[in-house]
């Protein structure tokens, strides 16, 4: 059974020797010719002002992961609605529960102001 996988095991192997031996020879072979000025930070052709780093807010965070949370669930709707008429009432009223928590969450983070930009 594990035969099976063989090919993929050697295409792994290529793949990550070639990957390997390519970063070898660029940066081996490849010109290094430092200067000060190559060395500076780049941003935009503009001097960096500040740290490189920034806090951002966890609203952008939040915002993310609300966004992808409902698109995935979403997502669930499509089988469903392709294989509607073989699910018949019992189908049906399953989805109608994931519909109504879907909404009652989204109502949820309207409440809490999770969706508001300031």
């Amino acid at each position: 059974m594990l035969i099976n996988y063989l090919p993929i095991l050697v295409l792994l192997v290529i793949s990550t020797a070639l990957a390997a031996v390519v970063i070898f020879i660029s940066t081996f072979l490849g010109p290094h010719r430092p200067t000060p000025r190559k060395l500076q930070p780049y941003e935009s052709g503009m001097t960096p002002l500040g740290p490189a780093q920034r806090r951002m807010p966890i609203k952008f965070y939040l915002v993310a992961v609300l966004f992808i949370l409902f698109d995935v669930e979403i997502i669930f709707l499509y089988p469903w609605a392709v294989g509607l008429r073989g699910l018949g009432y019992i189908g049906f009223i399953a989805i109608a529960i994931f519909v109504f928590v879907i909404v009652v969450a989204y109502m949820y983070a309207w409440k809490k102001k999770v969706l508001e930009w300031k």
